[in-house]
């Protein structure tokens, strides 16, 4: 019996991460929207806004939790040990991405095809573009707002409404050519999305011409007044790039005046929801699990593990990169500043400076754990796996290797993350790619690399990875939150069980007894 109780207990545990993800993924179709939806659960458990901007000396304290964001689409957040000793301590990272393979409005996305109105898009990262086809699409993004005071203001639009469709072309019009080829569509001639028939969209202007100062008017024009045309001219007005109905269609959703719009920064999205399924509802079925199933992880973990923070002598960080999906060199992506500056500007402000300069051994008593999904062994396509190293659904987190350093896993990393797992109770995986298969990469390589880490890669298993629809399973959400809690938990203690450049223990306290089994 209580055995069974324990199992209840998980299996409840485990549905009510995966009810919280549903939510969470269904609150952040965009990079942006994801970001929002972490500061937001920061803020409702008392973490303090830090302005980059601005200088932080005395705002940080031991104890203490803080979050930032940058461009609103990459945020760091932490707590700092309430016994961090500057001489000794290090940080517990969890990093992540926020983005996801998409198909991204033009900077003009105006077009117009046969008599029908379109969106110009362009594919962004490495998507399975084909998913993308026959599905019920809408628009979300970033908008830019003109205020009464003259000052631009960012705003976050996710229409729900189908607005859009790209159609496949029948089977009865292609050539037996495509037909033994399969399926591969030109990007730029073919996923253009069908947003209007030119015949209606020529009605509704009519329809607004004769109404006078409507909403439909004002968005053809672009802005109000006598000065609607040279505003438009010179560029300034969302209506010089994009169509005139996509531009009313967000400013009704946003209900704002559609001549205010400046500009916006969207991407299709499927209007699908994220949802649990399988007959033992032992899955869940979402765009953007790669890599929204990482952000969610590691901001519950964080979330979910302050109460300990006074005990502690770590820093516990989670940073949550944009731009992953196209190779991270931007100033929110992993080869930006946004790590080191936090690490650098949180050791200035904790007094570490005059011993510890460029916080180099900071960050040489610190580990990072570069969260990205996991190939999970496709029982469709058996033969793509090395079978030694093929991660199984509802197996646990994974640990991934590649010797060519595609992945920064080593030894000494991925010892430290099993016995995380074996603290919390749980189990993890290996993933390798087979010896004749090239393999993807992620931020932990970039990361050790620009800042010394020691890094481990690892992620949750899933299928379908870089498709409009992905699956995971549920128990293997709770096991990852497990591990990531154990590791913001434990690794102040372990760590200093840990001396391999030198046979001198870090201070005359420590030792290993966090690895006694």
């Amino acid at each position: 019996p209580s055995a069974d109780m324990a199992a209840n207990t998980d299996n409840d545990r485990a549905m009510s991460f995966a009810t919280d993800m549903v939510d969470f993924l269904n609150a952040s179709p965009t990079a942006f929207h994801a970001v929002a939806e972490v500061k937001r659960r920061l803020v409702a458990a008392g973490f303090v806004e830090l302005d980059e901007r601005k200088d932080w000396s005395g705002m940080l304290i031991s104890g203490g939790k803080y979050f930032y964001t940058r461009n609103g689409s990459a945020l760091c957040a932490f707590t700092i040990g309430g016994k961090f000793d500057p001489a000794t301590s290090g940080a517990v990272i969890i990093g992540a991405h926020t983005d996801s393979p998409c198909l991204k409005l033009k900077p003009s996305s105006r077009l117009e095809k046969e008599g029908n109105v379109m969106l110009g898009v362009v594919g962004y990262g490495g998507g399975l573009w084909h998913t993308w086809f026959d599905r019920d699409l809408s628009v979300a993004g970033r908008v830019l707002v003109r205020t009464q005071n003259g000052k631009l203001a960012p705003r976050l639009v996710a229409i729900k409404k189908p607005l859009a469709r790209i159609s496949n072309l029948a089977i009865h019009l292609t050539s037996a050519d495509e037909r033994a080829k399969g399926f591969l569509p030109n990007l730029h001639s073919h996923a253009s999305p069908l947003l209007a028939s030119a015949v209606r969209e020529s009605l509704w202007r009519q329809s607004g011409a004769k109404a006078g100062s409507t909403d439909e008017t004002k968005a053809a024009a672009g802005t109000d007044g006598a000065n609607a045309a040279d505003a438009a001219k010179r560029g300034e007005t969302a209506t010089a790039r994009h169509h005139p109905l996509l531009v009313n269609a967000i400013a009704k959703e946003l209900n704002i005046d559609p001549a205010t719009i400046v500009d916006f920064e969207l991407q299709l999205i499927d209007t699908q929801p994220a949802a649990i399924g399988g007959v033992f509802d032992e899955f869940i079925y979402s765009g953007r699990l790669d890599n929204l199933c990482s952000c969610f992880m590691a901001t519950t973990a964080l979330l979910s593990t302050t109460e300990s923070v006074a005990n502690d002598s770590a820093v516990r960080m989670i940073a949550l990169f944009d731009h992953e999906e196209v190779g991270s060199v931007s100033a929110t992506g992993a080869e930006g500043a946004l790590l080191p500056d936090a690490i650098a500007r949180l050791c200035a402000t904790l007094g570490s400076v005059s011993a510890d300069p460029t916080a180099a051994a900071f960050r040489s008593r610190s580990l990072h754990l570069s969260s990205d999904m996991a190939h999970a062994h496709h029982p469709n396509y058996a033969d793509r796996h090395d079978k030694s190293h093929a991660p199984q659904l509802n197996g646990g987190l994974v640990i991934k290797f590649n010797a060519d350093q595609r992945y920064a896993t080593d030894a000494p990393g991925a010892s430290m993350v099993r016995r995380f797992a074996a603290l919390a109770g749980k189990k993890v995986q290996e993933f390798a790619v087979r010896a004749d298969s090239r393999c993807g990469s992620t931020i932990g390589p970039i990361i050790g690399s620009k800042t010394g880490i020691r890094t481990v890669d690892l992620g949750a298993p899933q299928l379908s990875m870089h498709s409009c629809r992905e699956v995971m399973a549920v128990d293997d959400l709770g096991e990852g939150v497990a591990v990531f809690k154990s590791a913001f938990e434990h690794f102040g203690e372990l760590s200093k069980g840990v001396d391999l450049d030198t046979d001198e223990p870090l201070c005359s306290e420590c030792s290993a007894v966090g690895w006694t089994p």
